[in-house]
């Protein structure tokens, strides 16, 4: 008996799961999900509503399995539910899916099928697995039919070149000489395996609409060959025309008597009959389970063209189970036999099969001796293998409209009589209905970063070219297993092609993205000085594996970390690890990281007389829930985790630590939007803004370990060059609270060290680093500098704190010392160079203004100065967090000359630390020739150049809004 089920809407379209899952479609586009199903309430309790994944097209289809949900959207888009499962049937976000379909199905173990949108042909879902549910890629079915001439076949055709030489299909020939003795086809239809025990009439079924219509009938007939090799798959699907399924139903009905007996597996096709004869099923009753065949009479026959495919209008895979372990043999037309060709096969024993290939290898072995005899005195001109991998991604084109599209991929890579291995990748696209593509020599790639966003499972490409447009190759795989192969196999093929592998040099550049992604590069001697300078986007960075929020290092090779959790990591003297794994990766020295860190949303309200504080706010206003610029719409239920890997470890709470301070209940006053917040209310505010946090947790593995129990804000380490393995290595750092710390016992052979020294401050600190011959600068929370005094290996603590005056009306945040500079960096970006430091007074006397546009910044053991500028303009693009180089460093010339670009956006940390490899010194003017924009006016007013380039801003239109084509990773 039916029971009527209220929903809150019209539904055109609904699917039940195999076990508790169902979901429903409105007529408006909106999906509803019935929860509270189980065993003693079918009917479940409520509903839910999912909003469609596309705001300006709704869900016009949707299917459902075990934990998985699928649907299209009425732009023919297919969307991935992401985290389905018993306890939240609604799931977390959709993940959109390459191709366009008309309808998808999904299976008893989350299969997959659809309908093409262009081609209408039946696809199904490779690599669905329990731990990549979305699976990888799209695959035709080859659905033949006999009209069409490129594909038609005869009966006996059908039979794999396997079971020819088995003794159960020598019962059979008399049979089978007779149904091929007026074939003409030479081509051989493919296969579907079905079970037609288990599931219903038809396992899947699906109906195609015909170019035309009427009341014509032709009998059409389903041979059912078995291959001896399907013996053990689960049970598939199979495409029937509409008029078939009804008369194949019947059929099945009448040629299995009996239901409860296990039939065996058969591979069903699906023919008209035209010049074959019928063949009963009785004619084959005797024959083996190996070689069983079965002809059904099938009903009336749509009309199609000679050259026309079917075109499927509706698939249902609700009843098959594919074993995954087992081949599909769908997806390809095997090639036929002619009927002299099958009789004459059918006499031929295996051992006769073994001699001719024996005999025949040994006329090819002796024919290739003969045809090289001659040329063996001659030198090898060349020796090399070629090894391809092909697939399919999106790429972000370069043309306007910018989107994605889809592409195909090919990495080839040449392996050289030297050994040594090339690769280029290649990207075949579609422009106007031409073919076109691009390739990039690998050996050029500078970096290969994955990308933050949503939506996609994205990566970017960068050469030196591109680093100047600020625009890289940027590519997108469907899902983020098959991004990480990707990532994994190109920066193995980079590093190859560069002939680097191993653990980074004590001398590496380490640097961190905004994302947490971590690389490092190899210094060349050229790089901070030299005839010919190499320039900053010409490096190479490699990633390593592991999550952190900065890094610091020394050219001992001790490297410490601190993740957002403040979470304190030192280095184990590995490599790879993350989603680089292999070759590329050590065997050891790679642990389990984890990282936890809040993603924050503001709340905003404007005032009015009427009610006072409300979300409604003026038609110019920001949203009324935003991120920190208010552009971004971000609500409690919209705002995911950053990526996939990260998962919530919380629920939403206000969060009272903001800059600017709250009030009670966490509300932040200001005049309008935006404008300087207060944490108390006054007569001239009109706005307020509260902020919400919430935590999320990723679980990786890298060559790091924890060093507990403190938890740190900042840490530096000494940059010393002579140092003895044993000798005691300083380390200072910053708790979370604003206390300083030393670390005692690090040494090289342990870099972890043993213990924390207290060192008491009046305030809270926010930021220290210690130079090459122990100057200890630190800035505390209120923005002032501080200088500790008496520091040295004997007393590591030193005495006591000297307080430096700020820059006028400035805030410091950052300090950075390297053998003799002092450079700190102010909240608003600017960056200062400490004037008068000698050794008699090391606090210096003066402030000097360098540059402004700056995030971070690291002075190293040469006093070489790296920044992470905030904006930098690119030919095509703007681009924010970009790794720069203060060049024209000289003794005489501390604060440098200009800036030369190197790698971004998307990054926030970079420390050169380590990096003292000494290169020959140059005069000014030689540096300054290798930067011409930068120094252009160095020879015409020599006395009063130097003068200006020490204050070279880092150049960027400030008018200019951020593209929101760049890429930030």
């Amino acid at each position: 008996m039916w029971s009527v089920i209220t929903t809150p809407g019209e539904v055109v379209q609904i699917s039940c799961g195999p076990y508790d899952l169902l979901w429903a479609t409105l007529w408006e586009g909106q999906a509803i999900v019935r929860e509270g199903i189980d065993r003693n309430n079918p009917q479940g309790i409520s509903w839910s509503t999912v909003e469609s994944p596309s705001s300006e097209n709704g869900i016009m289809h949707v299917s459902v399995g075990v934990d998985v949900v699928w649907c299209v959207t009425k732009d023919r888009k297919v969307w991935f539910r992401r985290g389905v499962n018993s306890h939240n049937p609604c799931g977390t976000s959709w993940i959109e899916m390459v191709g366009e379909m008309m309808m998808v199905t999904v299976g008893l173990n989350n299969q997959v099928w659809g309908i093409g949108c262009d081609d209408r042909a039946i696809y199904f879902r490779q690599g669905v697995t329990p731990s990549e549910l979305s699976g990888k890629t799209w695959k035709a079915i080859v659905s033949g039919r006999e009209s069409d001439r490129s594909q038609t076949g005869s009966s006996t055709s059908l039979l794999s070149a396997g079971c020819f030489f088995t003794d159960d299909i020598q019962n059979q020939t008399n049979a089978i000489i007779q149904g091929d003795a007026d074939t003409s086809s030479d081509t051989e239809l493919p296969s579907v395996p079905v079970n037609l025990a288990n599931a219903p009439p038809m396992g899947a079924a699906a109906s195609s609409s015909g170019n035309g219509t009427g009341n014509q009938t032709a009998e059409i007939r389903a041979n059912l060959p078995v291959d001896p090799l399907d013996s053990g798959q689960g049970e598939a699907p199979v495409a029937v025309t509409s008029d078939e399924k009804a008369s194949l139903e019947m059929h099945k009905s009448s040629t299995n008597p009996n239901p409860s007996a296990e039939p065996q597996w058969t591979n069903i096709d699906l023919k008209e009959a035209q010049k074959h004869p019928v063949l009963s099923v009785s004619t084959f009753a005797e024959t083996s389970s190996l070689s069983s065949l079965g002809v059904f009479s099938v009903g009336a026959e749509e009309q199609y063209g000679a050259d026309e495919h079917p075109l499927w209008a509706w698939v249902s895979g609700g009843g098959c189970l594919v074993d995954l372990h087992s081949p599909l043999k769908w997806f390809t037309v095997p090639s036929g036999l002619s009927s002299s060709v099958q009789s004459l096969s059918l006499s031929i024993t295996p051992a006769q099969t073994a001699a001719w290939r024996k005999q025949i290898f040994q006329q090819l072995s002796e024919r290739t001796k003969r045809e090289l005899e001659n040329f063996r005195h001659y030198e090898q001109a060349i020796e090399q293998s070629v090894w391809v991998k092909t697939g399919t991604l999106q790429w972000w084109r370069n043309w306007k409209p910018h989107k994605w599209m889809d592409v195909r991929v090919a990495l080839e890579q040449f392996t050289g009589s030297d050994g040594m291995r090339d690769s280029i990748l290649f990207i075949y696209y579609m422009y106007h209905e031409e073919k076109k593509y691009i390739h990039v020599f690998l050996n050029e790639v500078t970096i290969i970063v994955e990308v933050l966003n949503e939506a996609k499972h994205s990566f970017a490409l960068y050469t030196p070219e591109r680093t100047k447009q600020r625009w890289p190759i940027r590519l997108a795989a469907t899902t983020e297993q098959e991004m990480h192969d990707w990532l994994s196999l190109l920066n193995m093929s980079c590093c190859e092609s560069r002939r680097i592998q191993g653990p980074p040099s004590h001398h590496a550049i380490w640097s961190v993205t905004c994302k947490g992604d971590i690389f490092v590069s190899e210094p060349s001697p050229e790089l901070e000085a030299g005839p010919h300078l190499m320039q900053c986007d010409q490096m190479f960075w490699r990633q390593v594996g592991g999550h952190l929020r900065l890094i610091e290092c020394n050219n001992q090779g001790i490297v410490w970390g601190i993740g957002y959790d403040h979470t304190a990591w030192v280095y184990t003297g590995g490599y790879g690890g993350g989603f680089i794994q292999g070759l590329a990766s050590s065997a050891d020295n790679i642990y389990t990281q984890s990282d936890v860190k809040c993603v924050y949303i503001y709340e905003n309200q404007r005032w009015n007389p009427v009610t006072g504080y409300s979300s409604r706010g003026l038609p110019t206003d920001r949203y009324m829930w935003s991120d920190a610029s208010g552009l971004q719409e971000c609500t409690k239920i919209n705002t995911k985790p950053p990526s996939p890997q990260w998962s919530w470890v919380s629920d939403w709470y206000i969060d009272f630590n903001t800059s600017g301070g709250t009030d009670r209940e966490g509300w932040q006053y200001a005049a309008d939007f935006p404008a300087s917040y207060h944490g108390h209310k006054t007569m001239k505010d009109f706005v307020r803004r509260r902020r919400w946090a919430r935590k999320c947790k990723i679980v990786t593995n890298g060559p790091w370990l924890e060093v507990p129990p403190v938890i740190l804000w900042d840490i530096s380490i000494i940059p010393s060059s002579d140092a003895d393995d044993e000798e005691a290595v300083a380390l200072w750092a910053i708790s979370d609270k604003g206390d300083v710390l030393c670390r005692l016992g690090v040494t090289q052979q342990n870099p972890a060290g043993t213990s924390w020294l207290h060192v008491g401050t009046d305030q809270p600190f926010i930021s220290i680093s210690i130079g090459a011959f122990y100057q200890v600068w630190a800035i505390a929370r209120d923005g002032s500098a501080f200088y500790r005094g008496s520091v040295s290996p004997k007393k590591p603590a030193g005495d006591c704190w000297y307080h430096i005056p700020s820059p006028q009306k400035q805030k410091l945040k950052q300090v950075s010392v390297g053998r003799t500079s002092v450079f700190v960096l102010d909240k608003n970006g600017n960056l200062w160079y400490r004037q008068g430091i000698t050794p008699s007074y090391p606090q210096g006397s003066t402030w000097d203004h360098v540059s402004n546009n700056i995030r971070k910044m690291s002075v190293g053991p040469l006093d070489q100065v790296w920044v992470i500028a905030d904006k930098v303009q690119g030919s095509h693009s703007l681009s924010c967090g970009t790794v720069c180089r203060r060049t024209g460093v000289q003794p005489m010339e501390p604060k440098g000359l200009s800036w030369d670009y190197g790698i971004g956006g998307g990054w926030e940390h970079i420390t050169v630390r380590g990096n003292a490899t000494e290169a020959s010194r140059v005069a000014v003017h030689d540096t300054s020739e290798e930067h011409p924009a930068g120094s252009k006016d160095l020879e015409d007013e020599e006395s009063k150049g130097k003068r200006e380039l020490s204050k070279t801003p880092l150049m960027v239109s400030e008018s200019q809004e951020l593209d929101r084509n760049a890429v930030n990773c």
